[in-house]
């Protein structure tokens, strides 16, 4: 098929576009797996798919949610917003029940961590705490969050920047050369629907630097 005959959709007027093949698209995502503090002090938890880094130097994570039915805000964006924090948690393979576990819509007032029987850890720059089991946990202090969307472009998504200001590291996953030991760590990602996914094995393609600053591959 040459790219003449590709499928074109306009996905705000075709009545027959899935929002979910848009997922499947662009796959896989990470998954940031949040946790915050209510103000009322009660630890809440949950995965976001719409999740990456946005730089290395600030260190600056994102993640995004759309409003849902029930109430204004997610419980993650609302407690961001209210006290300025929270830490992502890193989803490995041997945690992916707890992961979907804590996707269960619940009220406000439930914590996650209990729900899926999850231990939590003591953070140090900030108050929300962190999956004890997870490899890696960075705290993270809110720098703004971006609202869009409402009416009749759907629901209104809220997107979260945060720096990190502290980052835990579990033993066993630093190579002596200081590098993260991805492959352990076995991150799950997100597909289409109901489908995720583990990255391996990998593969290394060498850089070719042709002046500074520049990078071709």
């Amino acid at each position: 098929m040459t790219n003449s005959e590709a499928l074109f959709i306009d996905p705000a007027t075709d009545r027959t576009f899935k929002r979910g093949i848009f997922n499947a698209i662009i796959a896989p995502r990470p998954i940031g797996w949040i946790s915050t503090l209510n103000p009322d002090g009660t630890a809440n938890l949950a995965p976001f798919s719409y999740f990456t880094i946005v730089s290395n130097q600030p260190p600056i994570l994102m993640f995004s949610g759309n409003t849902p039915e029930d109430r204004p805000k997610k419980d993650t964006v609302a407690n961001a917003r209210a006290t300025g924090e929270f830490v992502f948690n890193l989803v490995s393979l041997d945690l992916v029940k707890e992961m979907n576990a804590t996707s269960t819509p619940v009220a406000a007032n439930v914590d996650e961590f209990e729900l899926a029987g999850l231990a939590k850890a003591a953070s140090i720059r900030v108050a929300p705490p962190r999956v004890a089991a997870s490899p890696v946990s960075l705290e993270c202090k809110v720098i703004k969050i971006i609202n869009f969307g409402g009416g009749d472009r759907g629901p209104e998504t809220d997107v979260t920047f945060g720096e990190v200001v502290g980052m835990h590291i579990a033993p066993g996953y630093l190579h002596d050369d200081g590098h993260f030991d991805t492959a352990k760590a076995q991150p799950v990602t997100r597909l289409g629907g109901a489908e995720y996914a583990v990255s391996q094995p990998s593969f290394v393609l060498e850089r070719k630097f042709t002046r500074a600053g520049e990078e071709t591959y």
